[in-house]
């Protein structure tokens, strides 16, 4: 009787030592402590077996399960798990790229001819509403759409999911949201919905779409583009404030304007896309007292011009605009305006117009662009050389070296940054540096243009003037002038620095003239000096030698007045004859006589110049190459 405390103590130690106690034992990491059967220990996790303290190994659910993941699906095991996925010509019954067997997803054919089968689009399209539908909230909603159509798309998903986006459209614009998120959630939406619109858009989608009928291809199109312009609009008018609101993808872009009545007059909705231009203007009104809002939604298509075409191959299509067959195309992109106005009279439109960029390059603008890359290459040559001989030769310095010298630097800035920047469009905020430099040097460039005029001015008519004052305010005039025109431009206009095609200044709401209005008032300023100047040296040259004919006073007068037209940058005014009557001769002209400036600038301020040809005589007699060319 004694024994039998004993062993029913020894009994319970043993017990006790059976499961490991994990209070003072380590878990693996892939195992936790648990208390199982009334026992504490360790155990691993789901996927992995062992007993939890010394092992815990991956389980291999494809090796271990016949069949794991169902006929028509490969598996794939993953540590502490694993996942399917259907092999081609099927698909999930979940749409889900990966997928596991416990949630009842299995394989199923994709039905190729579907999308010719009312029925079977019908049913596809409520079986996907029925999944829809349940989520309210419009990101999540958008973004459930992206994630089932972002690749791997079949005619009846891009039906499907077309009639999805046009259904859901009213619920895009309902935000249940406080009044200070309304404008980041308005926002979140349109980009995600562009996002989305841009999927079934994209040239990668071009051998989906074609498996479509062209009316069928029509029709869906335009269903998708109609939905789109509501959604967009619908989602635009839950903007609080007065907003300007873009967003950009691959082949889609959208621009939404959102104001009172009281901002009215100072919005002016427009849309610039790769030199694709529109812009609406409302009717006048003698006051805009009435209370109310109005919202504007620009939609840019960049590749589904070939999309609406009557041919039955669009690819080929896609790929030619010289087909000879007389047949329905559209040959330019796509941009759409939906304006809706609280009340309806507050924003009517009196005109609308367009502007769209040619699609095939033209030969003649290939020809002036390699003429104006050859051009500054050898301006730039020729700059260098002329900056180097006005700097470095002391028995020629002068007031006219000096205003020379920084021309010339100023023209190889501006060139230089022309050269190597105006086609790096790839970075906005890059690009609007360089348009921004542009900008200022090329100004500069054209205030010492007009110094060159007035210090001319000033020699022919022999004013006598104090050299260190002059200077002084050359070199305000010079580089302060310039500075001031670009600072108030990019204060009020800091966005049309940088366009999407060059990096030069946006022709939206006449910007553009923030350049060429300091430039032609310079031109006529020059142009002016200039027939001064030729007038007083003609009459001169006349009087001095009498005995001169006046076939040589004149001609020695054109070669002098072709030096003033390139130092004086009067050859700009080809620039503004295009821009009033464009034409290919203007054009040319002005290429030429602009992109050789540089190397015109050094003909005949260096090269014909017998003083600078005596310092180059200098610097280079005691070299034999170059002795006998220079003598």
């Amino acid at each position: 009787m004694r024994l039998l405390p004993l062993l029913v103590g020894f009994s319970t130690l043993l017990n006790c030592a059976c499961p490991q106690n994990c209070t003072n034992t380590a878990c693996l990491p892939n195992a936790k402590c648990e208390i199982r059967n009334g026992a504490e220990g360790c155990y691993c996790n789901m996927g992995f077996s062992g007993n939890g303290v010394s092992i815990c190994e991956d389980d291999n659910e494809c090796g271990n399960l016949t069949q794991s993941c169902g006929e028509h699906a490969n598996c794939t095991n993953t540590e502490g798990s694993y996942y399917c996925m259907c092999v081609p010509g099927f698909k999930s019954s979940s749409n889900q790229e990966r997928f596991i067997t416990n949630d009842g997803t299995i394989c199923i054919e994709v039905n190729a001819e579907c999308h010719l089968d009312n029925v079977c689009i019908a049913a596809n399209i409520n079986k996907t509403l029925t999944k829809i539908r349940p989520i309210k909230e419009p990101v999540a909603l958008l973004q459930e759409v992206y994630r089932n159509s972002v690749k791997d798309l079949s005619p009846t998903d891009i039906i499907t999911y077309i009639e999805v986006l046009a259904e859901s459209s009213p619920l895009l614009g309902y935000v249940n949201s406080t009044n200070s998120a309304m404008d980041a959630l308005s926002n979140s939406t349109l980009t995600e919905f562009v996002k989305t619109v841009n999927n079934f858009v994209q040239k990668d989608t071009f051998i989906v779409w074609n498996k479509l009928s062209v009316n069928r291809r029509r029709t869906h199109l335009t269903k998708l583009m109609h939905a789109a312009e509501q959604a967009t609009l619908r989602i635009s008018q839950n903007f609080q404030k007065t907003t300007q609101f873009d967003a950009n993808s691959s082949d889609v872009a959208l621009k939404a304007f959102f104001f009172d009545s009281y901002h009215m007059k100072h919005i002016h909705p427009h849309m610039n896309v790769d030199g694709d231009y529109i812009k609406i203007f409302p009717k006048r009104k003698s006051a805009y007292d009435s209370d109310g809002n109005a919202a504007v939604a620009f939609l840019y298509y960049k590749s589904v011009g070939p999309l609406f075409s009557s041919s039955d191959n669009l690819l080929l299509e896609s790929q030619s605009h010289d087909n000879s067959e007389e047949e329905e195309r559209v040959i330019s992109s796509v941009i759409s305006v939906s304006i809706s106005s609280n009340p309806p009279t507050l924003y009517e439109l009196e005109k609308i117009t367009f502007t769209l960029s040619h699609i095939k390059g033209i030969k003649d603008y290939n020809i002036l662009t390699r003429i104006t890359q050859l051009g500054i290459i050898i301006s730039l040559i020729c700059l260098a050389i002329c900056i180097f001989t006005f700097w470095f030769f002391s028995e020629i310095q002068s007031t006219r070296t000096t205003i020379h010298k920084n021309l010339c630097c100023n023209l190889f800035l501006a060139e230089l940054v022309f050269l190597v920047g105006i086609n790096t469009n790839t970075n906005k905020l890059f690009c609007s540096i360089i348009a921004g430099l542009l900008h200022y040097f090329f100004l500069a460039a054209f205030a010492w243009m007009c110094i060159e005029g007035i210090h001319l001015y000033l020699i022919v008519v022999g004013v006598i003037y104090n050299k260190g004052f002059l200077h002084k305010n050359f070199y305000i005039f010079g580089y302060l002038s310039p500075a001031v025109v670009v600072g108030f431009s990019a204060s009020l206009g800091y966005r049309y620095y940088g366009t999407t095609k060059v990096c030069w200044l946006s022709t939206e709401n006449n910007f553009i003239w923030s350049f060429i209005g300091p430039a032609c008032l310079i031109i006529l300023v020059n142009l002016l000096a200039f027939g001064f100047i030729i007038y007083k040296v003609f009459r001169h040259t006349a009087g001095v030698k009498p005995g001169v004919s006046c076939y040589e006073n004149i001609r020695s007068c054109a070669r002098g007045a072709l030096a003033l037209l390139f130092l004086l940058g009067t050859t700009w005014i080809f620039g503004v004859l295009h821009v009033v009557h464009a034409s290919v001769v203007t054009a040319y002209l002005f290429t030429v006589s602009n992109a050789f400036q540089g190397m015109f600038i050094f003909l005949f301020l260096c090269v014909l110049s017998r003083k600078i040809q005596e310092e180059y005589y200098r610097l280079f007699k005691n070299v034999p190459c170059c002795f006998g060319c220079l003598r």
